[in-house]
Formats: C-alpha cells, structure tokens, sequence
C-alpha cells in the first residue's frame, strides 16, 4: 500500500524540495505520548489502581532523571532503574520488569499526532526521513509498526544505542554519518523540546524546526529557524 501510494513519479516531479533529509524527534513530534495512560494500563496489569497523585509523584521522579539523561550525567539504564526504583520495592519486583511492562503498554496506548500520516506521505520519496530519539530502543520499531510507518523512514536514531543523548552533538554527528555527510544545509531538524531538539540542531549547523504545542514556552536563548504548531504546516516550509 505504501508503493501504490506514494510512488507517483508526476508527483515527486512538481515538487521542488528545500531540504534532502528531514529529521524528527518521536515522542509528542510524531506520537502522543501520554504517559499517565501507560503507567495506568502497566500498574492495572500489576493489580495497583494507579491515581493522579501517583502520577504527580512519579513525575517528581521521573523528569529531573531525563534532564540527567540529557545532560549526560546519568544513562539510559540508570535512568529505567531510578525511576520504578521506589514501585519495585513497594511491589516485590523488579525495575526491569516495570519498565517493560510501561513500554508495551506505550506502545498500544500511542498514536500519531494530528497531520503526521498527511506530512509523511507528502514528503515520502521526495526527501529522505530519519527519526532521532532520546526513547528507548525497545519501544520504537513496535509503534512504527502499529501505525503503519515502517518503511518510511531511513535512519532510526536512538540515544540508548548511542550512548547519547540529545543535545549532545555526538547522537547528530553519528546520524550525519549514518545520513551519507549530506549538505547541512539541505538537512532539517523537527522537534517539540527546545532543549534536545532545537538546542542539538542549532549547535551542529542544521536548520530547526520547533513544533510548539500549547503548554510549552520560549526559551530565550534558544531560537529555531522555525515554529510551527501543528505538523500540517511543516508541508509548505519543506517544500519550499
């Protein structure tokens, strides 16, 4: 079905594209990513009736680990242990089997945001796709499938495998290398965090563009080449 529909060579002729590679973050870029659902759907599994404030206090937890995991002071792994560290003792378990358990029940709670199927099959054969992700390995090729994006994409970029994080000029460098070194300036970067995405994009020389939703803020020193607030405008700054 992808072949029948996105292999119009008429098509691919009309449109002049300002980029050759066009890469996105994943999650709340491409899929929501509503974490209070998966914790849920995991801890009913777990026989724990998850509430709000539960999740108000995992949050606690969780965010100052992914600033870490961003700046490059903790891992990945030590990241996924901290984090369910408190829920497997309370539970008699272990925080792999916690974390296992949230990523599956991710992956079916997950779904592409509004205007990424119509982007995709807009710019698919046009330019070429990749996706660099600070996610976890073991949760991206299961939501690919799931929504019909395998084969879309390129290159899947995961900091876990990497060893890096966005914005850390590694995680992009090891993508322009797995990219073929293509002129940087035919490369965009899309991304809803300032702080991994824009921030990594601007520092290794490609153009950036912020999807801001509607709970998020500028940040000063951080300026994309462009904004945008829903995926469907991305088609007319690509096709430029």
């Amino acid at each position: 079905m992808l072949e029948n529909n996105l292999n119009s060579s008429d098509s691919k002729l009309e449109v002049v594209m300002r980029y050759d590679w066009i890469l996105f973050d994943a999650d709340e870029t491409l899929f929501s990513f509503d974490a209070f659902a998966g914790l849920t759907k995991m801890f009913q599994r777990c026989g724990v009736d998850f509430s709000r404030q539960d999740y108000l206090d995992y949050e606690q937890v969780n965010l100052p680990l992914w600033v870490d995991y961003q700046n490059g002071h903790i891992t990945a792994a030590e990241l996924k242990h901290k984090r369910f560290q408190a829920w497997a003792e309370k539970l008699n378990t272990t925080t792999d089997t916690l974390n296992s358990g949230f990523l599956e029940a991710m992956a079916e709670v997950c779904t592409l945001l509004p205007g990424v199927r119509e982007l995709l099959e807009f710019v698919y054969g046009k330019a070429k796709l990749g996706i660099i992700t600070n996610g976890f390995k073991d949760l991206q090729d299961i939501r690919l499938e799931k929504n019909g994006l395998t084969g879309y994409f390129d290159h899947i970029v995961i900091s876990e495998l990497v060893g890096v994080a966005k914005p850390a000029r590694e995680i992009f460098s090891y993508a322009y290398e797995k990219m073929d070194y293509p002129s940087k300036s035919r490369v965009l970067m899309v991304g809803d965090n300032l702080k991994s995405d824009i921030l990594g994009g601007n520092n290794f020389g490609i153009d950036t563009c912020w999807l801001q939703h509607d709970n998020s803020h500028t940040e000063r020193h951080i300026s994309p080449t462009f904004t945008i607030r829903c995926m469907s405008e991305l088609k007319n700054i690509v096709a430029g």
